[in-house]
């Protein structure tokens, strides 16, 4: 039975040449793509592949602009519905995946990451590694430095510079104290080499340095 891949990216121009590339290697695949999380989302259940291809800079449904949330979020469910599926990540974008790094590394299926700057040659080696069941995320790992990410603090980030909050909603919102949304803050800075006394002798704001920083990082999108 020839292999059946999923190719998802909101460009039907790179869907085309993902799928030039692929018919130099597997001209016997069956090859199913989609422009948005949801008809992926359907693919893989009505298929079943053994593959999927996809970036994560995508709409949730037609007519909808592409956020790297959205994709972010596909990968989640993918890898919770069906903890045995082959994916490859092939994007840009692949800093923001540090977000998600620890539920990737206990994904049973194959994990494997891409950039779309990458020659032929190495993104058909990573397919490869996808179909085998392999996990490369290194990726992540030189594009980042390598910190431990505690859930609470990507949780912080989003509820102040995804939702707006101050530390005192923030601190209601997640049920704590706001000395303890302190401590995040803290923590948080301390990992991302944050000098919060320097920034104050230049008179830099904290809150905007410590923003820029964990964009850079992709810990928000």
């Amino acid at each position: 039975m020839s292999q059946q891949i999923v190719v998802t990216d909101f460009y039907e121009i790179c869907i085309s040449g993902t799928i030039a590339i692929l018919t130099d290697e597997y001209s016997e695949a069956k090859t199913i793509t989609s422009t948005t999380a949801e008809d992926a989302l359907k693919q893989v259940l009505n298929m079943q592949p053994d593959l999927i291809i996809t970036d994560i800079l995508l709409p949730e449904k037609h007519g909808e602009s592409p956020q790297i949330s959205t994709g972010i979020q596909l990968l989640q469910t993918l890898m919770k519905k069906y903890p045995q599926l082959n994916i490859m990540v092939q994007s840009e974008y692949i800093n923001n995946l540090i977000q998600i790094k620890s539920e990737i590394n206990e994904h049973q299926g194959g994990f494997v990451l891409t950039d779309k700057s990458f020659s032929q040659a190495e993104i058909l080696t990573r397919v490869k590694w996808s179909l085998q069941g392999l996990t490369h995320i290194k990726d992540i790992q030189e594009n980042c430095t390598e910190i431990e990410i505690k859930p609470e603090w990507l949780k912080l980030l989003k509820l102040a510079f995804q939702e707006g909050l101050q530390d005192r909603a923030i601190a209601e919102h997640i049920c704590v104290s706001e000395r303890m949304v302190r401590h995040y803050w803290d923590g948080l800075q301390n990992a991302l080499n944050i000098d919060c006394e320097e920034l104050k002798t230049q008179g830099k704001n904290l809150r905007v340095m410590t923003e820029i920083r964990a964009r850079e990082m992709g810990l928000i999108n």
